[in-house]
């Protein structure tokens, strides 16, 4: 079959309400304002898929919405970002997933969310076909959602591997103490592996970012990137271990930026780019994300992400 797209995005399609940053949270009963509440496409599928095709990528999504308002909205915007949707499905018995995020000036964010039909997503709607026509499998949300089991993403990720396609794993950690296990039975058959620093820590049970990786790779994956925030990023493959700082910007919502960074890698790598212009590549985007209200609002285009790196040098050094 004909590769037809560059990534498949499989995993968590959210509608985000965010709001502007407001000054301090109210007591019960009280009303703050905020300059602005956005409507936005959220969670880690779509988030990469959008960013992805802002990018100029072929881009494909699979996922569950609910047969509602948000459900089309979120339709239509991903529609409007030229993200292909075929394997996106309207649930009948679930509302789409949605969140209220809430930015409060020099705190970190609070979310409101409900699960919704991303409950009902279990990777069973990805055929054999439809990973042969992608470039790379993007699975997002793992333990999170508890029909996207470890075996679930196995099946995906083994026959991805057999397929030549390559696989990239995200997490978006939850109350299960099960966690780690899940991460082990995945490992072997993931080749990019994009926890940030919290979340490898708690699937890791180390504080230490080289640790971290380390321990992933000791699983199975073939290169961890280890997102640090204002610390930067960490990469640990075969050839060894790389670091990066950031681009200082200023931060109006943080939303989408771990998202927009694995975009920006994804994108190094698809062009066939170093190890090293990935790290530089998918640090842009995240700076670019922080930028405007919104996970996919205000990231780079192809020719402004380029732009932006050819005249903001990052350092990247050999750890």
């Amino acid at each position: 079959m004909t590769t037809t797209l560059d990534c498949l995005c499989a995993g968590i399609i959210v509608a985000d309400s965010v709001c502007q940053p407001i000054e301090k949270m109210p007591p019960p009963g009280t009303l703050v304002r905020t300059e602005r509440v956005e409507f936005t496409i959220g969670g880690c599928a779509a988030n990469v898929a959008v960013d992805m095709a802002k990018l100029g990528l072929r881009i494909g999504i699979s996922g569950r919405v609910g047969n509602d308002v948000f459900g089309r909205e979120v339709r239509d915007l991903l529609l409007t970002s030229a993200v292909q949707c075929g394997d996106l499905v309207l649930s009948e018995t679930a509302p789409t997933s949605s969140t209220f995020v809430l930015n409060v000036k020099g705190e970190d964010r609070r979310f409101i969310h409900c699960v919704g039909a991303n409950a009902e997503y279990s990777g069973n709607e990805i055929t054999l076909e439809t990973i042969r026509r992608a470039r790379v499998l993007y699975v997002g949300g793992f333990g999170l959602l508890e029909a996207l089991t470890p075996a679930a993403v196995v099946r995906l990720f083994q026959l991805a591997r057999e397929a030549n396609v390559t696989t990239v794993l995200n997490v978006v950690l939850s109350p299960s103490d099960g966690l780690p296990s899940w991460i082990e039975a995945v490992a072997p058959w993931t080749d990019y592996f994009f926890p940030n620093n919290d979340e490898a820590e708690r699937l890791s049970g180390k504080a230490d970012p080289l640790q971290q990786a380390q321990h992933f790779r000791d699983l199975g994956v073939r290169t961890v990137v280890v997102t640090r925030g204002s610390s930067g990023s960490l990469l640990v493959d075969a050839d060894g271990c790389l670091t990066a700082g950031i681009h200082p910007v200023e931060v109006i919502d943080g939303t989408g930026t771990g998202d927009a960074f694995v975009s920006g890698f994804l994108f190094g790598l698809l062009r066939g780019a170093s190890r090293a212009e990935c790290l530089q590549l998918g640090t842009a985007m995240g700076a670019s994300c922080v930028r405007s209200m919104g996970a996919t609002t205000g990231v780079f285009h192809a020719e402004e992400l380029l732009a932006f790196v050819a005249s903001h040098p990052l350092e990247v050094r050999v750890a």
